[in-house]
């Protein structure tokens, strides 16, 4: 595979990561904006699924050479950042 090939595959995928992170994202301030409860068990359920696939996706994309384990590595801890004001934000209410 040619470098350009090569180039244009990774800024892909990392778009398509990012555009993934993007949507949990949006599902964590939606929870913020309305301070539902975050130990609801189905806002947990789907925000864990869509967590973990996002990982299993960032695993791929790495062992395939697409994005480094930094960067994967650093969409995961912004998310989990949010998740962490979202906490903070319910039980300081």
């Amino acid at each position: 595979m040619d470098t350009k090939s090569q180039t244009s595959f990774q800024e892909k995928a990392l778009e398509l990561l990012v555009a993934d992170a993007d949507k949990i994202a949006r599902l964590i301030r939606v929870q913020m904006d309305h301070l539902t409860m975050p130990q609801c068990p189905l806002y947990e359920e789907v925000l864990d699924t869509q967590m973990f696939g996002l990982s299993r996706e960032i695993d791929f994309a790495v062992k395939l050479g697409l994005i480094e384990r930094e960067k994967g590595k650093g969409i995961l801890d912004s998310l989990e950042k949010e998740l962490s004001v979202l906490h903070d934000a319910y039980t300081d209410k």
